[in-house]
């Protein structure tokens, strides 16, 4: 790594253009220059956090290939700052940049439980699968001050409504009462990603989330508690993590995993630039060759905006990748296997509920 202006704990190192608004970072470079002129602190790497009002929380996904239909997420923008990550581009429309702004400009919706009860106990709403965090995780280390998903789960609870949840913080431990209660109908499913067993590698790729042993330990312990766990190893980077898809589906299977998915890397947007500039810092040795694989993988460019084909990945070496995680399977995760969510309870509960009426 060459440390000449890194940053240490970010994953981004710079703010690239938000390509809706660059009139406004004309602006922001004007006060940068007037403070190193004046002598000021033109910069800092504090976290800020500020709130925003939606007039809704639960989205209709629309892309044919995520495995959802529908998310929420309490929070905008990231701490955990995963150098890959898809929901950067997301930041810029709300004014933000998708490097460093998505990692210290955290935006809070505070009426995330009040918006979610009134969806759920919508007469029109039909209960379909509610996945927390589709875009940023809900367990970033905002959730320990404005505890929003807790808050969400215990809805979740109260109207006997389906939820699935992505994350890659232990921080959801503290909530395992309520996962516990929900696992009781089945009515929860957790995905915790983890990409690498390296804690180097893991440092680089996404500094600010939980440790590997500390992913894992997660993994048992939902697992031990009746809580049913997909392992994501996500996404899977040629010539970063790759070399670890046995090792990774053999450790997450040993800890209690029931499934595991996967996805080849996409730079789409604005995450090329940004992680071109990142792994020429932190990998400089390396990085042509990681740059040209990926590259590779998605015809020569380092996004493919192709549905069904653009997190899979073709070529040599995303059929390389796919045969080593149909093996992993074979492996590991023979008579293993998840299951629907329960849908029923809920309406149920509304039918309930309206009989008192």
């Amino acid at each position: 790594m060459n440390p000449e202006n890194y940053i240490k704990g970010r994953g981004a190192q710079h703010n690239n253009t938000n390509k809706f608004s660059e009139f406004s970072y004309e602006t922001r470079d004007d006060f940068l220059e007037f403070c190193r002129i004046e002598g000021e602190d033109a910069d800092s790497n504090k976290t800020q956090y500020l709130p925003i009002f939606p007039k809704t929380i639960v989205n209709k996904v629309t892309s044919p290939d995520i495995g959802m239909e529908y998310s929420m997420n309490p929070y905008q923008g990231c701490e955990h700052g995963c150098i890959y990550c898809y929901a950067r581009n997301t930041h810029e429309f709300w004014g933000y940049s998708p490097g460093l702004d998505f990692e210290r400009i955290i935006l809070i919706k505070n009426d995330a439980p009040k918006l979610l009860e009134a969806k759920l106990k919508s007469k029109s709403w039909k209960a379909q699968t509610i996945v927390l965090s589709g875009n940023t995780d809900c367990y970033q280390p905002a959730e320990k001050r404005f505890k929003l998903t807790k808050a969400c789960l215990e809805l979740f609870l109260k109207y006997k409504h389906p939820v699935a949840i992505i994350t890659k913080n232990a921080l959801i431990l503290r909530d395992l009462e309520v996962l516990k209660a929900l696992a009781e109908d089945n009515l929860i499913c957790v995905n915790i990603s983890i990409t690498s067993l390296s804690e180097e590698t893991r440092r680089l790729l996404e500094p600010r989330t939980a440790t590997i042993k500390k992913r894992l330990e997660t993994i048992r312990i939902l697992s031990e508690n009746g809580i049913p766990v997909n392992a994501m190893l996500a996404p899977i980077i040629p010539g970063i993590n790759s070399h670890e898809i046995m090792k990774l589906a053999k450790a997450v299977s040993e800890n209690g995993a029931i499934s595991f998915g996967f996805t080849v890397v996409r730079l789409n947007g604005a995450i090329g630039q940004i992680f071109t500039d990142w792994i020429q810092k932190t990998m400089p040795d390396s990085a042509a060759k990681v740059l040209h694989q990926i590259e590779e993988c998605h015809g020569g460019t380092l996004n493919d905006s192709r549905f069904g084909i653009r997190s899979k990945g073709e070529g040599v070496i995303a059929t390389q990748i796919h045969d080593l995680m149909r093996l992993a399977k074979r492996t590991y995760f023979k008579n293993k296997g998840d299951q629907p969510l329960n849908t029923e309870l809920h309406e149920e509960y509304k039918n309930g509920q309206l009989t008192l009426f």
